[in-house]
C-alpha cells in the first residue's frame, strides 16, 4: 500500500487556516497576497487523489465526491437556512449591518423565499445563506470540477492516437489537455462576458476549479521532479508577492479576463511555495505536525463553522469599543478598526480552534459510545 502524503494533509491545513484569515479582515497586505493561492490550493490538493484507477471504477469516484460534497451541503445548507429567522430575531444576524457595502444586510426569509431556496439548494447547489454559509460555493464547484474532470479524462484518454503512448505519459497529456482546455474555456468566458447559465455565480469557479484539479493530477504524476529548497521557495514567494502588488487576482465568480490573466502563475507557484513548507514540517515529529495533519484531515467543521464561531469574537469587540450589539450581524467579522486593530488573529484563532475542538470532542465521545457498545 502506497504511503499516505501527509504533506498534503498539510498543505490543506494552511489553504483553510488561510481562507479564515482572508475572512477575518486581516490587514491587505496579507490578504492580497493569500487571496492569489489559498483557495487554488484546495481544489490542487483534491486532484492529488485522483487517480486512473476510476476510469473503470467511475460509480465509486462519483459516489464518493457526493458524500464527501453534496451530503455535507445539503445538510448544512438547509439547516442554515433554517435556523435564519431564529439568529434574526436575536439580532446574530440582522437588518442593519452585514456586508461592508451600502446595503449588504440580512432580512427575515418568508415561507416562499424559504422554500425556493431549499429548492436551490438541492436542485443547484445554491441558494445557501450568504451570511451564515457564504462560502459554501466551493462545495459546488469541486463537486462539479471532479465530475467534470473525471468524464474529460475518460473521453480524451480514450482517443485513439493516445492508445500506443506509455500510460504515465499518456495520462499527463490527457491532464495537460483539460488543464489548457479549462483555461481556454474559462478565457472565452471572462473575455466575452459569458454566463453558464446552468451555475450559480456564472460558473468561472468551476471552470477554474476544473483547470486547478488537472494540475494537482499533474504534480501527483510527476511530483519526484519538485525538489523542496530555499531558494525555490524563496522565488516563488517574490513572485507570488509581485503579483498580489501589482495584478491582484483570486477566485472571485466576477473574475474579469485581466483577473484570470493574472490567476493561474501566483496560484500554482503559491500550492509550489505551500507544498514545499508542508514537507520541511512532514519531516519533524512533533506537535505542531500533528495539529497540521489533524487540521488538514478535518477542514469541513472548520469550512461550515468558521463563520458562525466568529460571532463569539464580535461579541468580545463590541465590549472592547463599546460598539452597537447589532454589529455582531456584520459579515463576517466587524468591520470597524479591522485594519488598525489586530481582531484578526483571535477570529482566526477561534474560527479554526472552535469547529476543529468541537469536531474532536464529538468524535472522541463517538468512539466511547461505540467501543461501550461493542463491549456490552
Amino acid at each position: 500500500m502506497e504511503k499516505r502524503n501527509t504533506a498534503i494533509s498539510i498543505c490543506k491545513a494552511f489553504a483553510i487556516i488561510l481562507m479564515v484569515i482572508g475572512h477575518a479582515d486581516c490587514p491587505p497586505l496579507l490578504g492580497a497576497f493569500l487571496y492569489e493561492f489559498h483557495m487554488p490550493l484546495f481544489f490542487i490538493a483534491a486532484g492529488y487523489f485522483f487517480s486512473t484507477k476510476y476510469l473503470d471504477n467511475e460509480k465509486e469516484f462519483i459516489v464518493k465526491r457526493f458524500k464527501g460534497l453534496y451530503i455535507p451541503f445539503i445538510k448544512w445548507a438547509i439547516f442554515f437556512l433554517l435556523i435564519h429567522n431564529v439568529l434574526f430575531h436575536f439580532n446574530i444576524i440582522n437588518d442593519q449591518y452585514g456586508n461592508g457595502s451600502p446595503g449588504g444586510v440580512a432580512h427575515l426569509y418568508t415561507w416562499h423565499q424559504l422554500q425556493q431556496y431549499i429548492w436551490q439548494c438541492v436542485t443547484q447547489m445554491g441558494g445557501y445563506d450568504v451570511f451564515l454559509t457564504g462560502a459554501f460555493w466551493f462545495f459546488r464547484a469541486l463537486l462539479v470540477a471532479s465530475i467534470l474532470y473525471l468524464i474529460l479524462f475518460k473521453l480524451i484518454f480514450n482517443i485513439k492516437y493516445l492508445r500506443s503512448e506509455n500510460e504515465r505519459v499518456k495520462a499527463n497529456k490527457v491532464g495537460a489537455i483539460i488543464c489548457v482546455l479549462m483555461l481556454l474555456l474559462a478565457a472565452w468566458k471572462t473575455y466575452s462576458n459569458l454566463t453558464i447559465s446552468a451555475f450559480p455565480m456564472g460558473g468561472y469557479r468551476e471552470l477554474m476549479g476544473t483547470f486547478f484539479f488537472g494540475i494537482g493530477f499533474l504534480f501527483r504524476q510527476n511530483q519526484k521532479l519538485l525538489k523542496a529548497n530555499i531558494w525555490s521557495f524563496i522565488g516563488c514567494f517574490i513572485i507570488v508577492f509581485v503579483f498580489s502588488r501589482v495584478a491582484g487576482a483570486s477566485m472571485a465568480w466576477n473574475s474579469t479576463f485581466t483577473k484570470f490573466l493574472s490567476l493561474p502563475i501566483p496560484a500554482i507557484l503559491g500550492f509550489v511555495m505551500t507544498y514545499q513548507i508542508s514537507q520541511y514540517i512532514d519531516k519533524r515529529d512533533n506537535k505542531f505536525k500533528r495539529f497540521m495533519v489533524y487540521c488538514g484531515d478535518n477542514t469541513l467543521p472548520i469550512y461550515i463553522f468558521h463563520t458562525i464561531s466568529f460571532k463569539l469574537v464580535s461579541l468580545i469587540k463590541i465590549g472592547c469599543y463599546g460598539l452597537d450589539f447589532k454589529q455582531v450581524g456584520c459579515h463576517m467579522v466587524i468591520h470597524d478598526y479591522a485594519h488598525t486593530d489586530l481582531f484578526w488573529i483571535p477570529y482566526t484563532i477561534v474560527g479554526v480552534g472552535l469547529p476543529l475542538a468541537v469536531n474532536y470532542i464529538y468524535k472522541r465521545n463517538k468512539e466511547k459510545a461505540t467501543t461501550n457498545r461493542v463491549a456490552h
